[in-house]
């Protein structure tokens, strides 16, 4: 089976949106990248996770033609293409439609970041994209979705924001890895709960310091960071 591997974790990325509790029914996917051979492992559209087999991950090429599969892609393919192709770091997306965080798209509200919970992960506010135009949304919908995320995310480290709310619709995640970017959904969903709870009991509540959020994102990103075991 080609790039065996890969589908393999693309597979058990979508597996653990499940495990997470972050999708209902077939809503939501998960993709990873090849980036030596130029290829994509995604969710096929509309298929039971339940039902899923390696063997059923799509793969297509970077301009999202189907490689090696006889199901169709997500219907989501052309906005994971397009984070690839603007984000050499990343090598995996994971799209959710989890209720809190997608609570917070619909809102059109960026997510403060109020505690070091978020600051653990996400290095500022967690973003939200404008809303799409009509002829955006006539037009080739998926692509322009794509578009939106990579505008707004122009000037933010790529690795330091694993995520974004696209308004009106649904966050997207991504990581070094089709995994990561599934934990990292899993993440965004845990704080944007705590972020709504936190707004309900102060609607007046302030996001934490510089230096508080500096403290807890780079003792587990930075270059000297301490938090884990040494290899």
């Amino acid at each position: 089976m080609l790039l065996e591997q890969l589908r393999i974790d693309v597979l058990e990325a979508n597996l653990d949106l499940v495990r997470q509790g972050l999708v209902l029914h077939t809503f939501g996917n998960a993709s990873g990248i090849s980036r030596k051979d130029g290829l994509v492992a995604i969710k096929p559209s509309g298929v039971a996770y339940s039902d899923l087999k390696p063997a059923d991950i799509v793969l297509t090429d970077i301009e999202g033609n189907v490689v090696d599969s006889a199901l169709k892609p997500s219907s989501d393919l052309h906005t994971h293409l397009l984070l690839y192709k603007n984000f050499p770091a990343i090598g995996g997306v994971a799209h959710t439609h989890s209720e809190y965080a997608t609570a917070w798209a619909q809102a059109g509200c960026e997510i403060p970041c109020y505690g070091t919970t978020h600051a653990d992960y996400f290095h500022g506010a967690i973003p939200v994209t404008e809303e799409l135009t009509a002829e955006e949304i006539a037009g080739d919908y998926v692509l322009n979705t794509g578009h939106a995320i990579v505008r707004r995310m122009q000037g933010l480290e790529i690795l330091s924001v694993p995520g974004i709310l696209v308004r009106g619709h649904a966050p997207f995640c991504w990581g070094k890895s089709p995994r990561e970017a599934a934990h990292h959904a899993g993440v965004l969903e845990n704080v944007a709960k705590l972020a709504l709870m936190t707004r309900l009991l102060n609607p007046n509540a302030e996001p934490i310091s510089q230096a508080l959020l500096d403290r807890h994102f780079l003792r587990k990103h930075g270059a000297q960071s301490t938090y884990g075991q040494k290899s």
